[in-house]
């Protein structure tokens, strides 16, 4: 039997290994960057860290943490927060890679920390809209149950709470199973960048 509760301290290591076994465009990337450690402290570990009111793990019955969420209520102002205080911190050991990006020759690692240091708030043309975003993953023994329409269920409750009026995400175009989940729990597909698919839905 499982569980959604809120985060708790002491669930980052349970959290940066799920986003590392489902990173892949859903897939295990272990191995894919030279550091594994890079795809929790973006994609993950700052949402918990800004947020953990916005932050639900799925436990197990034996105390397993095997999913998440997170979200960020004011995605411009997490943007600049994490431009401005929490990457900076890892400047050290992720360097801005050198030069201009060349997509054909640039590594899967460098790609990612070029993101990184790109983001900022105010990017998203559907911001003021859906100002929230979120991100979630399973462990793949835990899909088809329920738990992920669970998440957002819960995620989504907290954010209509706080006054948040929407919610987005970006999906890879690659991941197909996750473009066939967004719709079937009430977000809309919106116009997208390139390899990416936006999904949004009213709170």
């Amino acid at each position: 039997m499982t569980r959604i509760r809120p985060f708790r301290p002491g669930d980052e290591p349970a959290l940066a290994d799920i986003c590392l076994k489902t990173a892949d465009a859903g897939a295990d990337a272990t191995g894919i960057l030279d550091d594994d450690d890079l795809w929790a402290e973006i994609f993950v570990l700052p949402y918990a860290a800004r947020h953990p009111e916005f932050a639900f793990v799925v436990e197990t019955e034996d105390g397993r943490v095997v999913g998440y969420i997170v979200g960020a209520p004011d995605s411009a102002a997490f943007e600049d927060w994490f431009a401005t205080e929490w990457w900076p911190g890892h400047a050290d050991r992720w360097p801005r890679p050198d030069g201009d990006p060349l997509p054909a020759d640039e590594s899967r690692q460098d790609g990612i920390l070029r993101y990184a240091y790109a983001r900022r708030g105010g990017a998203q043309p559907f911001g003021d809209e859906y100002p929230a975003h979120l991100h979630i993953d399973l462990l793949p023994e835990t899909q088809g149950q329920g738990l992920g329409r669970r998440l957002i269920e819960t995620l989504q409750g907290a954010l209509r709470d706080a006054g948040v009026p929407g919610l987005h995400l970006v999906a890879s175009a690659e991941n197909t199973g996750a473009i066939a989940f967004y719709p079937r729990v009430g977000f809309e597909p919106l116009p997208s960048p390139e390899g990416t698919q936006v999904f949004a839905t009213r709170l």
